[in-house]
């Protein structure tokens, strides 16, 4: 028994992905009708398994349909994907994946992934040119002389700075590019890489969970539940500031103990493999930040704000992403000096060493793609919206929430969930006398709560990145996750009475 250990996250996806498969034997097909915006035609193209149909883009169109959104939320470009139609849904013949599609899903996956999984690879390529240029040691060795006696502001910082993207933006997929970057500013704090893996991922898993601005969620969600986006901001406002409030002191708590004492550390096992990951030990603590150091450390800096204004007021998304760190990586080769061939190796190794990361990910959409084949989706998403009728609000509020965290196994895409989901949830609030911002919310807080252990969410891309298995983080995690959902159920059933 103790030679067993705990499989690899590319193996707990190639699981779950046979876990599927399975329930596409067992699950009924079924499927709802759907309706796309034609911007060119200025038309609806309602989707069922027997028809496409053109219909004219009017609000009358809607209602009849039973759809009560503006239409403006169409024609504006706020809804651009096809949305569910409620009460659609049919039954289907039945699409069992056999062993042909379970092998073929995690090649599928990374080709509908490849934007994510080239952002990740030109990311490690970049991460590669500044540790040739010694910037990071500099900057690293800099930082912890600074911060020395008072590393909890580093928590502090990080965590909250991630939450407000995550909050505003939808910071996620994005985050990628910090662990390699802050892991060793945190290990040379004292702290283990758990400390940092938690600021990160648990920063952007609370920004996202309690949306308020975040156009990939909140406003994706509210204009398909037919209210103002602004409806709820207050109760999310409040959650924001509650779960980040309590996350900060959870993950501050585990790391005094780990500066106090190492040996308490989760991963203590794992601590001289670590720091040599991260080249901790090969730090040299008396490198001088030259002025070409700073302005490479700057130029890196750069390429995160550009990011970040890109995707906040630009429209940008992967493609653009990916090309500032590519044009970054290029101007940081050219300000340190470096040989065009050396360059170019050195890319190519810090591409490599995230391939797995990659790998990863794109396991993790073949199996939402097996689901979507298997057209089991919407019959778990028709079942779990009868089940709640007739229920009181409070208890109908929270099974919403533990409905939404369930479903998010299946959709993990936020925008997709919203989309898909809402036209057919927000009418159930009426039946029960709450508003259908309710709805948003327990979207947002089921997914974001379930995010923080959800294998086909990030975390296990993020764990390949730091090189802590799975096990060990839902140790970490687990009290804080219950805690957060105790405190969630709370605020909920407060704000429906």
């Amino acid at each position: 028994m103790k030679k067993l250990k705990f499989p690899t996250a590319q193996t707990i996806l190639i699981l779950i992905a046979v876990f599927v498969t399975v329930l596409t034997w067992i699950v009924p097909a079924g499927k709802y009708d759907s309706l796309a915006y034609n911007a060119t035609t200025n038309t609806f193209t309602k989707t069922s398994v027997e028809e496409h149909v053109e219909l004219p883009a009017t609000q009358e169109t809607l209602e009849n349909l039973n759809i009560k959104i503006p239409i403006q939320k169409f024609t504006s470009g706020d809804i651009y994907k096809p949305i569910g139609i409620p009460n659609t849904y049919k039954e289907q013949e039945s699409k069992p994946q056999g062993l042909a599609a379970l092998a073929t899903s995690p090649i599928k996956g990374i080709i509908a992934a490849a934007d994510i999984i080239f952002l990740i690879l030109i990311i490690g390529g970049l991460i590669g040119i500044m540790n040739l240029t010694g910037a990071f040691d500099a900057g690293i060795s800099w930082m912890a002389k600074t911060l020395k006696g008072r590393e909890y502001i580093l928590i502090i910082l990080v965590t909250t700075l991630i939450a407000a993207g995550g909050t505003t933006f939808g910071l996620a997929e994005e985050t990628m590019a910090f662990y390699p970057i802050l892991i060793p500013v945190f290990l040379a704090a004292k702290y283990d890489a758990m400390v940092g893996l938690a600021c990160i991922f648990l920063g952007s898993g609370i920004g996202t969970m309690c949306s308020t601005i975040n156009p990939f969620s909140t406003i994706i969600a509210s204009d398909a539940a037919g209210i103002a986006w602004t409806l709820g901001l207050n109760n999310r406002l409040i959650m924001l500031v509650v779960c980040l409030a309590i996350t900060i002191l959870y993950i501050l708590r585990y790391a005094k103990r780990v500066k106090a004492d190492p040996s308490k550390s989760l991963i203590y096992d794992q601590k001289e493999a670590l720091e040599k990951l991260f080249g901790i030990n090969t730090i040299d603590k008396t490198t001088e930040f030259t002025n070409r150091l700073r302005l490479i450390t700057v130029v890196f800096s750069l390429c995160f704000v550009v990011m970040i204004y890109g995707v906040s007021f630009l429209g940008w998304w992967f493609v653009e992403m990916t090309t500032t760190f590519l044009v970054g990586a290029i101007l940081i080769g050219i300000i340190g000096k470096i040989k065009e061939t050396v360059f170019v190796e050195v890319f190519a190794k810090g591409a490599a060493s995230l391939l797995s990361v990659a790998f990863i990910v794109g396991i993790a959409r073949g199996v939402t793609i097996l689901m979507e084949d298997g057209l089991i989706s919407d019959t778990i998403l028709y079942h779990a919206s009868t089940f709640t009728e007739g229920m009181n609000k409070g208890v109908f509020t929270n099974v919403m929430l533990f409905i939404y965290g369930g479903l998010s196994f299946f959709m993990p895409s936020s925008s997709g969930m919203a989309v898909l989901t809402m036209p057919i949830m927000s009418p159930l609030a009426d039946t029960v006398n709450i508003g259908r911002e309710t709805i948003v919310n327990t979207y947002q807080y089921g997914m974001g709560l379930f995010y923080l252990i959800n294998p086909t969410s990030l975390i296990l891309a993020a764990l390949a990145i730091v090189k802590i298995g799975f096990n060990k983080w839902l140790h970490f995690i687990m009290p804080l996750l219950i805690l957060l959902l105790i405190t969630t159920m709370i605020l909920l059933t407060i704000s429906v009475y």
